[in-house]
């Protein structure tokens, strides 16, 4: 059982490193657009909707993806409350 708690655990984790990558291509003219933007948006922005329809952003700053990692956050917490 551990073992599959420990594969969860990676797989949020890395989850977490796509929501950042794909947050900082916004930084850089014309990332999203390219192909590993695309692959990045099309895993990342399904999880981000729901967090964007109930998050208004702020002026220019969408603190969405800050939420959003939060909660995988709080995901993990429970991953190794039952798994370990």
């Amino acid at each position: 059982m551990q073992g599959i708690g420990s594969l969860i655990l990676l797989l949020l984790q890395l989850y977490s490193y796509m929501i950042i990558a794909y947050i900082l291509m916004s930084w850089f003219p014309n990332a999203r657009e390219s192909s590993i933007g695309q692959f990045l948006g099309s895993i990342v922005e399904p999880y981000l909707a729901p967090f964007r329809k109930f998050i208004p952003p702020l002026g220019m700053i969408d603190i969405s993806p800050i939420v959003a990692i939060l909660a995988l956050s709080f995901a993990r917490y429970g991953v190794v409350a039952i798994f370990m």
